[in-house]
């Protein structure tokens, strides 16, 4: 996956939760299934700013950022910022 296709997935999880959330303003959305839903968004997002910032250090460093690859959900999530 290259960097615009990541950020055109990011841009279309955060349209979604921007979505989600004006939904359970109006009441299509229980505020049960927004937040489930916005954790599963939450967690995607994170592993594609994860795979950005891999593509960005293996260019940095002279390597292919094609080699990059998603890690999954429970490595990115227990990262220490």
């Amino acid at each position: 996956m290259q960097d615009g296709e990541i950020l055109t997935k990011i841009k279309e999880l955060i349209a979604e939760e921007h979505l989600l959330r004006e939904r359970v303003g109006t009441g299509d959305v229980s505020a049960d299934d927004e937040k489930a839903r916005v954790g599963e968004l939450e967690q995607a997002l994170d592993q594609c700013w994860d795979l950005l910032r891999q593509r960005k250090a293996r260019r940095e460093f002279g390597e292919d950022p094609d080699f990059s690859t998603p890690r999954p959900v429970d490595e990115v999530e227990n990262y220490n910022q």
